[in-house]
C-alpha cells in the first residue's frame, strides 16, 4: 500500500499552529518544525487507523470472488481499472472491491479535505505532539497523555480478514 505524501498546505497549517502554540516568532526552527509536523501527522494516522488528510492512495489487491476491504479508511472515491468486477464504499468509509485478477486499486481516502477542516480534537493532538517533540528533542520523555485522549474517539480498530 502506498499513499501520496501529505499536501504541502496541510504541513504548513500544522507548522503555523505549532509555531503559535510554542510562541515561536523567528524562522530559525522552521525546518525542524516542518519535519515534526509531518511525523506528527503520520503518527496520528497510525494511531487512529484513519487517513486524516484526503489524498491519493494505491493498494495492490489480490484476485478474489469475495469482497475485499481496501486497507485505508475513510475512502471517498475509488478509481478502478480493469479487472475490477465491482466497487463499493459503505457508510463508515470502508472501500470494497471484487477483482478477477490481482491489480493495483487507486483511491482517495481522508477524514478532512485539508488542515483547516480537521476535527478540532485531532488537530489539537497533532499540535501538542509537535510541541512535545520540539521541546523534548534531546530527551526520551513520553508524549503527553492528552494526545492519546484527544485522538482516542477517532481511533478505528479493524479486525483481520474483514469481509462483507
Amino acid at each position: 500500500m502506498s499513499a501520496a505524501p501529505f499536501p504541502a498546505a496541510a504541513i504548513a497549517g500544522v507548522c503555523a499552529a505549532a509555531r503559535d502554540h510554542l510562541r515561536i516568532t523567528g524562522h530559525a526552527e522552521d525546518a525542524v518544525i516542518e519535519r515534526l509536523a509531518a511525523s506528527a501527522l503520520a503518527l496520528a494516522e497510525a494511531y487512529t487507523g484513519t487517513a486524516l488528510i484526503a489524498r491519493p492512495h494505491q493498494a495492490m489487491m489480490a484476485a478474489s470472488n469475495e469482497w475485499r476491504a481496501l486497507p485505508v479508511v475513510p475512502v471517498t472515491s475509488i478509481t478502478a481499472a480493469l479487472p475490477v468486477d465491482a466497487i463499493d464504499i459503505d457508510g463508515d468509509g470502508t472501500g470494497w472491491v471484487r477483482m478477477t485478477s490481482a491489480a493495483p486499486v487507486h483511491f482517495v481516502a481522508g477524514l478532512a479535505t485539508g488542515w483547516e477542516a480537521m476535527p478540532a480534537p485531532v488537530a489539537q493532538g497533532i499540535v501538542l505532539l509537535v510541541a512535545h517533540l520540539f521541546d523534548a528533542r534531546t530527551a526520551s520523555a513520553a508524549p503527553p497523555a492528552a494526545v492519546g485522549a484527544l485522538w482516542r474517539p477517532w481511533r478505528r480498530m479493524r479486525l483481520a480478514g474483514a469481509q462483507r
